[in-house]
């Protein structure tokens, strides 16, 4: 079909604003008028013009009469830019077929309604699921106020990360950690637990390839360190990199540490947020990651370490993994995560929508957990 095609084309479009638009969605819009492409555009950074209005700039005065085909359904309100449906209707645009809904149950259908209300025909739900996961961090950002959480994770095939030393340099191919450049760059921010940044005392950056020094000249991503006690040197790397960075601690971690220990990691180039403490005394995640959202993270990277991971694990909090396999032994080390001892496979926390990639000599494994199923070690957590 004709829709399914030109909607396609508006999704690749949509991609090439991947990693610039946070906290905003991936949009594309292509406007067809007897059989031809007369405009086309896509939303490439926060606050600027949105894919609907690329489009009719291209399109001018041949929008008239046209069917546009839009990612997402065009706004209703005034945010940074005009609401994209009025331009639409202004436009003279005659059909607009779009793929998902807003999320937003604020203004989820109000694009559509104002649409229809000025006599434009609309058609919802084209290519609606492949849209939904190409906007699957602004979807959780909007609905759930926090980040969308991926878990990027290294090991070998009996599931070690790292030597009994802690030596963890490299587990995987160059060609893996090229990908994971590449992956860095698509999100809004990058997490670790303290202990990494004590062991491995790593830039978090993104480079222009795993063994270069050259930083891109891209956009950073934010770096978030998770430090209940606030132990993270003030030499570390990742203070002296471009781009910003957050300490997550807790009043206790400030108390311990000394308003001169902060001071010193302020002047580094770092922003230090207590946080409320849970039940163990570590940073409350939840709180955290609400913070992270009102500062407009949509996606958070967590690249480690076992003690963070379980903990996120365990509240539930992982949206997304990347499980990235070297074909290799190690016998003993450091394992991915923590846990209490298991009797049953039924305990396992499986993965749905499962998907392999060979990157070099490694595989990628990509899913997403089903914690609908609820093992027994779920029982009494919140």
């Amino acid at each position: 079909m004709d829709d399914e095609r030109y909607m396609q084309f508006a999704l690749q479009l949509a991609e090439l604003g991947r990693g610039q638009t946070s906290p905003n969605p991936l949009v594309g819009a292509v406007i067809v008028k007897d059989g031809a492409i007369v405009g086309q555009g896509a939303h490439l950074k926060a606050g600027g013009p949105h894919a609907e209005i690329h489009a009719l700039r291209m399109a001018g005065d041949a929008a008239r009469g046209a069917t546009i085909y839009v990612t997402l359904e065009p706004c209703s309100h005034h945010g940074r830019t005009p609401p994209c449906a009025d331009a639409l209707i202004e436009a003279g645009v005659a059909r607009v077929v779009f793929a998902s809904l807003d999320p937003n149950p604020a203004v989820r259908g109000s694009g559509a309604r104002r649409l229809r209300d000025a006599g434009v025909e609309v058609v919802e739900g084209v290519l609606a699921s492949e849209a939904e996961h190409q906007n699957e961090s602004f979807r959780v950002w909007v609905t759930e106020k926090r980040p969308f959480v991926i878990w990027k994770c290294a090991a070998t095939l009996d599931g070690y990360i790292a030597a009994d030393s802690g030596h963890s340099n490299y587990v995987t191919s160059e060609a893996a950690r090229d990908s994971v450049q590449q992956l860095r760059s698509q999100v809004a921010a990058i997490a670790v637990g303290v202990e990494t940044v004590l062991h491995d005392n790593p830039r978090l950056t993104v480079r222009t390839s795993a063994m270069g020094e050259t930083i891109s000249d891209q956009r950073q991503p934010l770096r978030v360190v998770f430090d209940s006690r606030l132990r993270t040197p003030i030499t570390s790397d990742i203070l002296s990199e471009p781009g910003e960075t957050l300490i997550y601690t807790t009043d206790q971690g400030c108390r311990d540490a000394g308003p001169e220990y902060v001071s010193g990691l302020e002047k580094s180039g770092a922003a230090v947020v207590p946080i409320t403490a849970d039940e163990d005394g570590r940073v409350y995640l939840p709180e955290a990651f609400a913070d992270l959202a009102g500062r407009g993270i949509s996606s958070l990277l967590v690249e480690g370490g076992s003690t963070l991971v379980s903990s996120l694990i365990d509240r539930r909090l992982i949206d997304k993994v990347l499980y990235y396999v070297a074909p290799k032994f190690m016998r003993s080390g450091v394992r991915a995560m923590k846990g209490k001892p298991t009797a049953r496979m039924a305990e396992a926390l499986v993965l749905d929508r499962v998907t392999y990639q060979e990157v070099g000599p490694d595989l990628l494994v990509v899913g997403y957990p089903r914690y609908d199923e609820k093992p027994r070690w779920w029982l009494g957590r919140q």
